[in-house]
């Protein structure tokens, strides 16, 4: 199967009002890519999520999930079991009162055996760095352990695709770095695709391919380093680049020979070389 996701045409409105949140919206997501979704508040980034797992469907146009139409009744349950997502608030996707209850709930729901249940969260656990904290309660735990153990319970039912609509929203610095490696490592070890809805233009460094979301349509889209360099077309969609790519195009203009820079380690690499040559 060439594309994990598929998008032709798809519009998309809420109930009977006129004016369609998502507009002719065409895109195609590889297996093991990692696609990060930027946009002002309202652009229809969290709508674009919600029709990868069938949360909504279209009104026209089509979506298709490791080929199977989300239109269709009777692919809801295996579409969902290959798109796992994990939302803003952690609070909301916590079920239980302890960690490995929590995670278990999915594929106990799925019917999987309960020997292959203890295995499932114990590698997910031990995937997002949480296997030490499996008795502890939820409640206990900073915004972003509760934020992993959200991932951990989508990962023990060994979805394809993973969908993260502003899942670091909510975090402080730390827990949004502590997250950001998660993901990466998911993306680039395990090979799972990621969709990554987000308004902070430096996770979105992070991803293969950045989409921009204006008014219900997908209005740039390319690499990192080819949507980041176009920093007078995202400041009018109200946008910025990330801070690294600023303070590089404020060096450039004073003289200092940098290229296009799009994070802290990037930039301190470049800085570290200047210095060596001097």
């Amino acid at each position: 199967m060439e594309y994990q996701i598929l998008m032709e045409n798809l519009s998309f409105r809420y109930g009977e009002q006129e004016e369609m949140v998502l507009k002719d919206i065409n895109l195609r997501v590889k297996q093991g890519e990692f696609v990060a979704v930027i946009g002002h508040n309202g652009s229809g980034k969290s709508t674009l999520a919600k029709q990868i797992n069938a949360l909504l469907v279209p009104v026209s146009g089509k979506v298709q999930v490791m080929g199977m139409d989300t239109r269709d009744p009777e692919n809801l349950w295996q579409i969902r079991q290959k798109v796992g997502m994990v939302f803003q608030n952690p609070d909301n996707q916590l079920v239980a009162t302890i960690v490995e209850e929590d995670v278990a709930f999915g594929p106990e729901n799925q019917g999987v055996p309960s020997g292959e249940i203890r295995k499932r969260v114990d590698d997910a656990l031990r995937e997002v760095g949480l296997y030490d904290y499996r008795t502890h309660g939820p409640h206990l735990l900073s915004g972003g352990q509760k934020q992993r153990v959200a991932i951990a319970g989508v990962l023990a039912m060994q979805p394809d695709c993973i969908v993260l609509d502003e899942a670091t929203a909510m975090l402080d610095p730390r827990g949004r770095q502590e997250l950001m490696e998660v993901i990466g490592r998911l993306n680039k070890k395990e090979g799972k695709t990621i969709l990554h809805i987000t308004h902070y233009m430096e996770e979105a460094t992070a991803a293969d391919r950045v989409l921009v979301m204006d008014r219900g349509r997908i209005v740039m889209e390319g690499t990192p380093s080819e949507v980041f360099s176009k920093a007078a077309r995202l400041k009018e969609l109200g946008l910025d680049v990330p801070g690294p790519a600023q303070l590089a195009r404020r060096l450039r203009k004073s003289g200092v020979p940098l290229p296009d820079i799009l994070n802290e380690d990037e930039m301190v690499v470049e800085l570290c070389r200047l210095k060596s040559l001097t």
